[in-house]
């Protein structure tokens, strides 16, 4: 099965046409025609099974057979990391989480952080790549970097739970803190980790310090065992 993407498809939607880039990618890579069958999602839930009714490389035009919405996921994971220096490692987390499941995810600029500045849209282009190949249905909320201190200033819903090295007498592993069906927010450091005072200042907010094990892990590493951690609590039931 191929999954393809438009997000402006409803449930109201008879035909739709595709954008320029997508078009081109169906008609002119895919060499797809009139009358061929495609499966589309709008990123929110939908799959749409629909015939291709104008095999045009710049507007693809289709006519919806049907339309399906899937069940919504028993959990709601946001996952706020640190850009790593070499931003091939961030994709790299980015496309995995998307596969594991992830709903929202949140760049952090922290008092180590070696890279400050990210390009949202070459991250949305990652996400969009691996929800189509994992056939995913949902597109995460992708939201705008900010700083360590700013971030502490929103509020959340569900667990607040902060990953770090730092040698400290309470810090349970973190399958011991997740609960099945319910709504999570994991804060994983750049290379080098949260600086003390961020830890002691995520602390003053409520957050609760997890360990991810006995090993040190990468951020992007520590960032997809803290998706696969919370994912597989939610497949006990």
């Amino acid at each position: 099965m191929q999954l393809f993407f438009n997000p402006e498809i409803t449930e109201k939607d008879t035909q739709v046409t595709f954008s320029r880039d997508e078009s081109k990618h169906i008609v002119k890579v895919l060499r797809k025609s009139e009358g061929d069958i495609l499966n589309i999602t709008n990123g929110k839930g939908l799959i749409f099974k629909a015939e291709i009714i104008i095999a045009d490389v710049k507007q693809c035009t289709i006519k919806i057979i049907s339309a399906e919405k899937e069940p919504p996921p028993p959990y709601y994971l946001h996952m706020i990391v640190a850009p790593t220096k070499m931003n091939d490692r961030y994709e790299w987390f980015l496309e995995k989480a998307m596969e594991i499941g992830v709903h929202e995810i949140t760049p952090i600029i922290c008092d180590h952080s070696e890279r400050k500045v990210v390009k949202l849209e070459r991250y949305e282009r990652v996400l969009l790549s691996a929800m189509k190949q994992s056939l995913h249905s949902r597109f995460p909320k992708l939201n705008e970097p900010v700083t360590f201190k700013d971030f502490m200033e929103k509020k959340l819903h569900g667990s607040k739970l902060i990953a770090h090295c730092e040698d400290v007498m309470e810090k349970p592993y973190l399958q011991k803190k997740v609960h099945p069906w319910q709504a999570v927010n994991i804060l994983i450091g750049p290379e080098g980790d949260f600086s003390k005072e961020e830890i002691d200042l995520a602390l003053k907010y409520g957050w609760e310090q997890i360990s991810l094990g006995d090993s040190r892990l990468r951020t992007e590493t520590a960032a997809i065992v803290a998706c696969h951690t919370v994912a597989m609590k939610n497949q006990e039931l």
